[in-house]
């Protein structure tokens, strides 16, 4: 139930005439009176009738003039009294509504809500116009299923709660893996991606100025789970001892919102699924900076740990392959040394001998490139370009060892520079 603070401003009575009614106030008791609202004995109606009407032409949650006006609520939990609409559909029983005195309302257009997927800084579904129609993630037909990808759409299918800690080295696809799961399964996905800054306003909700109105907007995290939805966290080593507030989220018990005094209870089928580059534990060797120790008490909370590895050369040969189809230039030799290449500098990652890594977000982004450019040297010398003058000279020592072509081609000893490969081509 929503509760007055001092914040808010006054919302009038607990009942106005209709001359009183502002076009906004007006248009929604039309939109009560399009979705088929009966008029109530005692005028009272529930929350869940108005989140429908609400819902129904694009906002995020019944106007604030009736739930935070004091006035209006009454003894029943979630119910409201709207003496006005009673008014409206006795002054004007036409089905077009016509005019009110002293009021000329127009009847909102009955436009289908959509819904966008939700970032961590905004706390609300955005339900404009020409946002994203739906929070089930797209299919990706140049998707290649490999890795933890058919056990996470089990554990979805199964509609069970069981949170999942998903970790790995950055680039090998743990994000991309779970919303295909949930486009495959037609599940609707909340990723939010975490930041040093998330806190429990982000997730859970907080006041909002809505329409003029200060309203409270639930948090994303109370949505996916109102909803029944996949919660993905992204990157959740970021954060700081604020998560904890997702304590009893993630033993599936439901939250109690304190800003509001309400307990939301998980819809069936809600679960939770964090990606990270660590385990929680923190990161000793500098390369993902910001990440933290994450509390035990809340690392152990997750069912199931999954440690996601890059794919083996044959899989990830597939992938790039496939994103050479989509980008319209396809070169299998080119795809093979890639892959080979990328195999060779994760080896000697491991090995010390070198400090940085060629992901498979790397060999995508190559094959993007070649697309454009339909030259090797100039695709790899793009994607070499963010490393240091050391790093980019070992890259390329170790690729003239897996392509001839571009052994053939390099007329020095010396290593091309990005714009050097630029001007050459």
């Amino acid at each position: 139930m929503l509760i007055q603070s001092s914040i808010h401003p006054p919302f009038g009575d607990s009942t106005m005439s209709l001359t009183d009614l502002t076009r906004k106030q007006i248009n929604f008791l039309h939109a009560m009176h399009d979705a088929g609202v009966m008029v109530e004995h005692n005028d009272q109606y529930d929350r869940s009738v108005l989140v429908d009407v609400a819902h129904g032409i694009g906002m995020k949650h019944p106007p604030a003039w009736i739930t935070q006006c004091e006035g209006r609520k009454t003894l029943e939990r979630g119910q409201y009294e709207i003496r006005e609409y009673r008014d409206l559909v006795e002054a004007t029983p036409d089905p077009d509504f016509g005019t009110v005195d002293g009021a000329s309302p127009e009847p909102p257009k009955q436009e289908e809500p959509t819904v966008s997927s939700i970032p961590a800084t905004s706390m609300a579904l955005a339900q404009t116009a020409g946002e994203r129609a739906t929070l089930i993630p797209d299919r990706m037909s140049d998707y290649v299923a490999w890795g933890h990808y058919r056990p996470i759409v089990k554990i979805i299918d199964s509609g069970m709660f069981a949170p999942i800690f998903v970790t790995g080295l950055s680039g090998n696809g743990k994000t991309t893996m779970i919303e295909q799961a949930c486009a495959k399964s037609q599940r609707e996905c909340f990723r939010v991606n975490i930041t040093q800054e998330t806190d429990e306003d982000d997730l859970l909700g907080g006041f909002r100025l809505v329409n003029g109105d200060t309203a409270f907007c639930y948090g994303p995290v109370v949505e996916a789970m109102r909803r029944g939805a996949v919660l993905l966290l992204d990157e959740i080593d970021l954060a700081s001892s604020k998560i904890m507030c997702l304590q009893p989220v993630l033993e599936g018990k439901g939250v109690f919102v304190k800003k509001i005094g309400e307990w939301i209870q998980p819809a069936p089928g809600f679960t939770v699924i964090a990606t990270a580059n660590t385990k929680g534990k923190g990161d000793s060797d500098g390369r993902f900076i910001g990440t933290n120790v994450l509390n035990e008490a809340f690392l152990d909370r997750f069912d199931w740990t999954m440690e996601q590895d890059y794919a083996t050369r044959a899989t990830e040969t597939k992938i790039v392959v496939k994103k050479m189809e989509k980008f319209g230039t396809v070169d299998a030799d080119f795809a093979d040394y890639l892959t080979r290449w990328a195999e060779i500098t994760r080896k000697a990652y491991k090995e010390g001998a070198i400090d940085e890594i060629i992901t498979t977000r790397r060999l995508e982004n190559i094959a993007k490139a070649f697309s454009i450019f339909e030259d090797r040297k100039m695709a790899v010398g793009l994607a070499l370009a963010r490393f240091d003058d050391e790093t980019q000279q070992a890259f390329w020592s170790l690729y003239e060892k897996v392509d001839e072509s571009i052994r053939e081609d390099q007329a020095t000893d010396s290593t091309p520079s990005v714009s050097e490969v630029a001007l050459n081509s």
